[in-house]
């Protein structure tokens, strides 16, 4: 029983429920797009500096929390990108940190389409701090008196097809499919699963001074049931944005967001809950800021 209770405490850390996700949630995912496929670096005109801090079901102790922040843009002669970002969560005991690089080459299709391919490299360090755990048993304490960490190397690869005014990506993360090696867990329990993402958008015009940008984002890992992400922003004078987000089986989030002289990047996000947790939080937050670069090539 004590084997059984250890054991169960490390699942319920490292994958909290049969149907989560082991990858982070951005409800401004159209912002932040590099970190979900690689194959955006490069492909506009200059570099770019992105970061997103996420606070997840505020007024629970201790819930998830997400910084991430990435740097990407082009080669100034070449068809090639590159990129690189550090991502953080931490749920109680339990976080992980990740560092990669980036490359993606980029090719023309034709005049008006182009087609990037990228591909991340880094590594992965998942960790749980014992201190922070309370056991039921409190006679078998073990864990309680030391921090577990295991780092292992990572990869993800993705498409990215885009025009002037639309977008299409797919993407595939955690290609290594690797073990965490914690503790006494065993039968696979640990491992990462490889995550898949398709992603699109459109920007329409409305008048002079609006556009109007829906997106999706799909995500899919097994055995997880298929998550939907629909968002759709109006912007105005591509300087102040408003929209809103749905995420299938979990929240629906508000945004709003400015942008100043072309080149600052500020936004925030509240989620709603539409699942049975919302009973016991009070939403979640996040903010993205950026800042975008001259351009240092030209198309």
């Amino acid at each position: 029983m004590k084997h059984l209770m250890k054991t169960g405490v490390l699942l319920m850390l490292l994958v909290p429920e049969v149907t989560a996700q082991q990858l982070s949630l951005y409800s401004q995912f159209m912002f932040n797009d590099y970190v979900l496929n690689p194959a955006v670096a490069g492909t506009k005109n200059y570099y770019q500096i992105r970061t997103d801090s996420r606070f997840q079901w505020v007024g629970i102790l201790d819930g998830p929390q997400t910084v991430s922040v990435s740097v990407f843009g082009p080669h100034a002669s070449k068809p090639m990108g590159f990129g690189g970002y550090i991502i953080n969560d931490v749920t109680g005991p339990a976080s992980r940190t990740g560092a990669y690089g980036t490359y993606a080459y980029n090719v023309m299709v034709n005049n008006d389409i182009r087609l990037s391919m990228g591909l991340s490299f880094g590594m992965l360090q998942s960790k749980i701090d014992g201190t922070k755990i309370t056991l039921f048993d409190q006679d078998d304490n073990a864990l309680q008196h030391a921090v577990y960490s295991s780092i292992v190397p990572d990869a993800s690869v993705g498409l990215y097809m885009y025009g002037e005014k639309w977008y299409a990506g797919a993407s595939a993360f955690q290609l290594f499919v690797n073990s965490l090696k914690m503790y006494d867990m065993k039968n696979g329990l640990n491992r990462l699963k490889i995550h898949f993402y398709l992603m699109g958008g459109y920007i329409f015009e409305a008048g002079d001074n609006f556009t109007i940008e829906p997106a999706m984002l799909i995500k899919k890992t097994t055995p997880v049931p298929v998550q939907v992400d629909l968002n759709a922003k109006i912007t105005y004078l591509k300087k102040v944005w408003l929209g809103v987000s749905f995420r299938s089986s979990d929240a629906v989030a508000l945004l709003v967001g400015y942008v100043h002289n072309d080149k600052y990047y500020l936004g925030y996000s509240y989620d709603i809950g539409i699942n049975d947790i919302r009973k016991y939080n009070n939403g979640s937050h996040e903010i993205m800021m950026g800042v975008r670069f001259n351009n240092i090539k030209n198309r």
